[in-house]
């Protein structure tokens, strides 16, 4: 008889399910190791009784009691912590003298090691019909993930001396301008009574190196990956640089224009809120899964939209797309890095930091509302260009003016400032518009003319303000 006609849902050996003729009291470790695994993971089934085809012969119920009592010794001696399980029984014959015993070893929230000795250890990991040894990294991955990146306590001492960077950020967004106390920081449980940081506090550090806190920005010419980037760049090191240096980032890769008032005046528009580009960027820092190694939030600029896309599956009860639009739930899968950015004032407490982006389109049209992308492990909060093919914005603008508007923004490559134009040939579009700019001494150049990094700014932005 094959197991799958015991458990139909079982077709072979793999992450979930292992096969055992028996379990020999003289090598324990061949099937401990794989208890420890599954305790390690998602939990998983041993068949015992079943050969490695898949053919279940069956145990008689005296064997099925020694195999339980040598199961719950081996727990008791060398699991630790013990692995948590129960038991299934399945007959293999009409008589039902022989039985397949099903031993199933249920999640543990803690790292499971199994101990020969008094100081061997090893942590085991399941494969894919295999258990093997964890490596350090395998390790340090696994706590991650049982006990989240930021809620430990750590052995250095709180300084504001080593933390000016957050300070400061600090005293930027706070209302009364003020720097977070001693007090305050152990009250929201960022600092442990003794006065020692929380792992989630160690990635605002000043000197903090970890590569998990990267944000890799880039700029498109269109709206779609294609060609080379105009612009990109790469930011690591404590969460509250990284967050400042992404910020300006957005800031000079994206729009400013205007509008129509009555009175005949006009008003100036961003392409994106920037209350809409903070929360979005601090969901994503607050939210995403740090445990996944080699990932990074990703920031791309298209033409008619943002997407920031962090690593990590929706910690929600439901699908997105069961909850209206503006009351998702408030989850934080980080809580010391989210306590961070709340005692910063960046962090909203009740979950009304989407609300807060939703409030920052209300006038703009159905179609350039924000959402969220769900992809298998990521998630992608996307914003969409305000000024992007707007009839009003910009409609009574030549092709001068809009060079001197662009650069009013940002300084600019000869490149960008040909992007916004209607010319094709860049030898027209110097001649025609920018070498008279340069002559007139409207703009400047910085640096060498026949350098693709050289850049063109605006002498006096005052002078050339619309009014």
């Amino acid at each position: 008889m094959k197991i799958s006609e015991l458990f139909p849902d079982v077709m072979c050996e793999d992450l979930n399910y292992e096969y055992k003729a028996v379990l020999n009291p003289d090598h324990i470790v061949k099937w401990a190791k794989t208890i420890v695994g599954f305790a390690n993971d998602k939990g998983g089934i041993i068949f015992i009784g079943v050969a490695n085809d898949g053919e279940a012969f069956g145990l008689s119920l005296e064997d099925i009691d020694a195999t339980k009592l040598l199961v719950s010794q081996v727990n008791d001696r060398n699991i630790f912590p013990h692995a948590k399980y129960t038991y299934m029984l399945r007959s293999v014959d009409e008589k039902a003298e022989k039985y397949v015993l099903a031993l199933k070893v249920k999640p543990s929230d803690s790292i499971v090691r199994y101990r020969e000795g008094d100081y061997n250890e090893t942590v085991y990991i399941k494969g894919d019909g295999n258990t093997t040894p964890a490596t350090p990294e395998e390790i340090i991955a696994l706590s991650k993930r049982k006990y989240g990146v930021d809620n430990e306590t750590s052995e250095i001492k709180y300084s504001s001396r080593e933390w000016k960077d957050y300070v400061d950020l600090c005293k930027e967004y706070r209302s009364d301008s003020s720097a977070p106390t001693l007090k305050e920081l152990q009250n929201e449980e960022v600092v442990s009574k003794d006065g020692f940081a929380k792992t989630g506090l160690l990635m605002f550090k000043d000197n903090y190196e970890g590569d998990d806190t990267l944000i890799c920005c880039r700029l498109w010419k269109g709206d779609k990956k294609i060609g080379d980037a105009l612009d990109s760049d790469r930011f690591k090191g404590p969460i509250s640089t990284v967050f400042r240096n992404a910020i300006r980032f957005i800031e000079r890769n994206t729009k400013t224009g205007w509008r129509k008032v009555e009175g005949g005046g006009r008003e100036e528009i961003r392409s994106y809120p920037a209350e809409a580009i903070r929360e979005a960027l601090v969901n994503a820092i607050a939210h995403r899964d740090y445990s996944i190694s080699g990932t990074q939030i990703d920031i791309d600029i298209y033409s008619d939209r943002i997407d920031i896309v962090s690593p990590g599956s929706w910690l929600l009860p439901r699908p997105y797309e069961e909850y209206p639009l503006g009351s998702i739930p408030s989850i934080r899968r980080n809580a010391i890095i989210a306590a961070c950015l709340d005692i910063a004032n960046l962090m909203e407490r009740g979950g009304t930091g989407f609300q807060t982006i939703i409030e920052s389109y209300k006038d703009a049209g159905e179609a350039k509302q924000p959402g969220v992308l769900i992809y298998p492990g990521f998630l992608d909060l996307r914003l969409f260009d305000l000024l992007y093919d707007t009839q009003t914005v910009n409609e009574d603008l030549s092709d001068k003016d809009k060079v001197i508007e662009l650069l009013r923004v940002k300084p600019c490559s000869v490149k960008e400032l040909q992007a916004v134009t209607h010319y094709s040939s860049r030898s027209t579009f110097l001649s025609e518009i920018l070498n008279p700019l340069l002559k007139e001494g409207i703009v400047y150049r910085e640096g060498n003319p026949k350098s693709p990094t050289s850049l063109i700014k605006i002498s006096n932005p005052s002078q050339h303000n619309k009014n």
